[in-house]
């Protein structure tokens, strides 16, 4: 048997390739939506992929499901609970899949989502009866489980989807072996838990001495306690849990149609008429030099969540990145279902050369120099732009908690005639923040350069929420 875990670290995202060497047979389970990586390694083993299984109708991503069956042929595997526009076969609990000395097992375990399955992997040339390790998509993380609570705008409520998670975890999952390996479809910074942690990979052992929601505990406290203080979810989620169950363009259709080179004048155009100017560069660049209006979401960073958050799906996006990064940046919009790319700025920021009144900057103020005219006579307003649990942590003194998710809602409440400085962590959510309120008209506006971070390295005063 042939196993291997892929993990795309800006989704936290996990997927698997289960294969069989001597039949040349292998199945994906939750694939990203580029599926090259796939096929280079099945290419590598001589293997092929037959089987593509989804443990459920993802919300965080779109999954790359039809693009293996476009690709090689393969057959789509769900959940018997799913509903989807193209042909599938559905899995029952109990169900078996077996290729050469390779077993797939199917749980049902709904309540992350009402279709859910976790899948149990048998090499069996070491054993028929114990399985190497169980695939628990987002039902069982690694320090946590899965949310129930994604699912309110399809009818589902959170006790209804929390209750069946309990059960799913009690009579199915924690009655398997201690060393059964679990090997979850998400990592630390996925939203679809709230604390999960960087591990990628346990045993079932492990996590029932140390995960907080297998604890002992009534069914109603476990409802509690597991959608209590969840993150927001993105705007996007609910659309992707949809489109993961649609028809749709593959993403090699999607890129053919919007990988086109744009000149500047029909950049500024199309922004004239709506679209959006995405500026994938890295903070730091962008802050010295940008086209007016944009907004800069980095390629390194949570760059598709942040897109996902920030931009609108209704909305043309232009591309402007550093050159030979454009495909890249369409890609990973890709991934969350973001298709509708009008091209990319041709040559980059190179190409305001010629329109030099068209370049914006914004400062990145030392953590030093920000303190000191946080201290004077007329002080700017401090925002702090992460999310409210990190704020409960620590905080400068005297800043306004906005999270970035909520800081173009709550433009109208800040003042109009005085400068504005914003901070985050380390300077990525700022930047992005920074850039949403310049484009909005709001100016002056600063960055303290490096977050927190660079605040507390300073030895400057820090306070908590409860202070």
């Amino acid at each position: 048997m042939i196993f291997k875990q892929f993990y795309l670290p800006c989704l936290a995202h996990a997927s698997y390739i289960i294969g069989d060497e001597p039949t040349g047979t292998a199945a994906v389970v939750d694939p990203q939506r580029d599926t090259d990586q796939y096929i280079a390694f099945v290419a590598e083993h001589a293997l092929k992929i037959k089987h593509v299984f989804l443990t459920h109708l993802h919300a965080d991503f779109v999954a790359g499901h039809l693009e293996l069956r476009d690709r090689v042929g393969a057959t789509i595997y769900l959940g018997s609970a799913a509903k989807a526009g193209y042909v599938f076969t559905p899995l029952r609990d109990g169900g078996i899949l077996e290729f050469g000395r390779v077993r797939l097992k199917v749980l049902e375990t709904p309540g992350h989502t009402p279709e859910s399955i976790s899948i149990l992997v048998y090499d069996l040339n070491a054993s028929d009866t114990q399985p190497h390790a169980v695939l628990t998509g987002d039902t069982l993380f690694i320090g946590d489980v899965g949310r129930p609570d994604l699912r309110a705008a399809l009818g589902w409520s959170a006790t209804e989807l929390g209750s069946l998670l309990f059960d799913s975890l009690h009579n199915k999952l924690l009655a398997l072996p201690d060393q059964s390996l679990v090997y979850p479809a998400h990592g630390a910074g996925s939203l679809c838990g709230k604390a999960i942690s960087k591990e990628t990979v346990s045993t079932l052992g492990e996590q029932r001495r140390l995960n907080y929601a297998l604890q002992p505990m009534s069914k109603e406290a476990f409802i509690q306690v597991v959608t209590a203080d969840q993150p927001e979810a993105p705007p996007y989620f609910t659309y992707d849990a949809v489109l993961n169950s649609e028809e749709r363009p593959t993403l090699d259709e999607a890129l053919a149609r919007e990988m086109n080179p744009l000149t500047l004048e029909a950049v500024l155009a199309l922004q004239a008429d709506g679209a959006q100017i995405l500026d994938t560069r890295d903070p730091d660049e962008f802050a010295a030099a940008h086209l007016a209006g944009s907004i800069n979401i980095g390629l390194g960073g949570q760059y598709a969540t942040w897109a996902g958050t920030v931009l609108d799906r209704t909305h043309p996006i232009v591309i402007i990145a550093d050159p030979g990064r454009e495909n890249e940046s369409a890609i990973r919009l890709g991934r969350i279902g973001f298709d509708h790319v009008a091209g990319y700025l041709q040559n980059g920021l190179h190409s305001l050369k010629s329109r030099p009144e068209m370049v914006a900057f914004t400062e990145r103020l030392s953590a030093q120099f920000a303190a000191e005219l946080l201290s004077s006579s007329q002080p700017p307003l401090a925002i702090d732009v992460r999310a409210p649990r990190e704020r409960e942590q620590k905080h400068i003194g005297g800043s306004l908690g906005i999270p970035l998710n909520r800081l173009v809602e709550n433009l109208e409440t800040l003042p109009k005639s005085r400068p504005l400085l914003v901070y985050c962590a380390g300077g990525y959510r700022s930047s992005i923040a920074a850039s949403l309120l310049q484009g909005s008209g709001i100016t002056p506006v600063s960055e303290i350069a490096g977050g927190i971070a660079a605040w507390e390295a300073a030895k400057l005063p820090i306070c908590s929420a409860q202070v």
